[in-house]
């Protein structure tokens, strides 16, 4: 690393620990206002005034989306993008932490906007709605936000620390079954009942999980069982996720269970609706000298990251991200700010996402994100080694 590279990475580091009180003030705001998908206005609108106030020019409600932004700064290439995620899940807030994605995300943004001139090139911070099955990285990607991006990166936070995340495609299935009305006591010959070809679907699911891969699964909930116990339902719904390693073998999982559902509709006779629901997300194709640069970064941050090979295949999750993989060069990153018995996805996560480990999470995404950007920026034998791994 060159002198000047160094001096560098120390400015951005020490513009962060500057705006420290700042960062958390922000995370902490956002993690108690959670947002669902599509509805953050206060998140996006705070995100994005904090970028205003750092020398960003901020185009609020991108892409057609109110509560996505895109804020600019610098010229030319090489363009790097910080990706911030900040909607919240139903009933349990910030229970995935986009809280600490969100302000790390800004707070990168924020401390090479300090050194911008030096370094050169261009940095773009995209506020991305709707990672909760919204698919807002890929309605952004679709009106061409990542057009001319050189590197894509983000940081999730985790009970560990990890150069990248085991992701999974997924595409979310909506199903209705529409059978006849009766009284289930007096008449229960006339009805047809639409729970039971629901739940006919539910057990045969449940059968063909002895029978797929490892990094396979299938998931969901019912949300309509009908209106009386004493009425045959006519009406059963649900929402499913179907995961598998590529998008190939979703395909072909999605066709599986598809015949799951139709036997529900054949063993009772209701009739079966269903649509592909929403954004299908991709796997993700990790850029792995990008991800290399982020290691060492966050180690010398004291972080001790572990070898994703030391990560069992089931440990997994889906994200939009792995669609901007195939766009441009990217990584998605974990970083710790939980113990590491506390899964994601929990009321548990959440109380840490607002912690002193959340905190200094947020603290160190910002400046392992600045400095990995600082690398693409400024060392050409980096950016050709990222151009020359990518594999739209």
């Amino acid at each position: 690393m060159s002198d000047s590279l160094a001096q560098l990475k120390r400015q951005v580091c020490a513009a962060v620990d500057e705006q420290s009180e700042s960062l958390i003030n922000l995370s902490r705001r956002i993690h108690a206002h959670p947002e669902l998908r599509f509805e953050e206005h206060q998140a996006s609108a705070w995100l994005a005034e904090f970028l205003e106030q750092s020398g960003y020019a901020v185009e609020r409600g991108a892409c057609d989306l109110p509560t996505a932004f895109v804020a600019r700064i610098g010229n030319g290439a090489p363009r790097v993008a910080l990706l911030c995620e900040y909607d919240a899940l139903p009933g349990i807030g910030h229970g995935c932490g986009h809280n600490i994605i969100a302000t790390a995300g800004a707070g990168a943004g924020a401390a090479l906007a300090q050194v911008i001139r030096r370094s050169g090139g261009s940095v773009v911070v995209l506020g991305t709605p709707a990672e909760e099955g919204g698919g807002g990285k890929i309605l952004m990607a679709k009106c061409g936000a990542f057009a001319g991006i050189d590197a894509a990166m983000m940081v999730h936070p985790a009970g560990v620390d990890l150069p990248a995340m085991n992701v999974l495609a997924i595409a979310t299935l909506a199903v209705e079954y529409h059978g006849k009305a009766a009284h289930a006591s007096a008449f229960p010959h006339r009805g047809v009942n639409a729970l039971d070809a629901l739940i006919t679907a539910y057990n045969a699911i449940a059968q063909l999980r002895q029978h797929i891969r490892e990094t396979e699964r299938v998931h969901g909930i019912i949300t309509d069982g009908g209106q009386a116990p004493n009425i045959v339902p006519e009406r059963a719904a649900g929402v499913f996720y179907v995961r598998a390693a590529t998008e190939a073998r979703l395909e072909k999982l999605k066709g599986r269970v598809l015949g799951c559902f139709r036997a529900g509709a054949e063993a009772t006779g209701a009739r079966l609706e269903y649509h592909w629901q929403g954004e299908q997300y991709s796997d993700m194709h990790t850029n792995m000298p990008l991800a290399s640069a982020y290691a060492t970064n966050a180690e010398q941050l004291g972080r001790r990251l572990l070898d994703l090979r030391d990560v069992p295949a089931s440990v997994t999750g889906s994200t939009d991200m792995g669609n901007v993989s195939k766009l441009v060069p990217s990584i998605h990153p974990m970083i710790a700010a939980s113990p590491a018995s506390i899964p994601l996805h929990s009321t548990d996560f959440a109380d840490c996402a607002a912690s002193e480990t959340g905190d200094r999470a947020v603290l160190d995404g910002a400046k392992a994100l600045a400095m990995t950007a600082l690398d693409v920026l400024c060392r050409e034998d980096l950016l050709a080694e990222v151009r020359a791994a990518f594999k739209p």
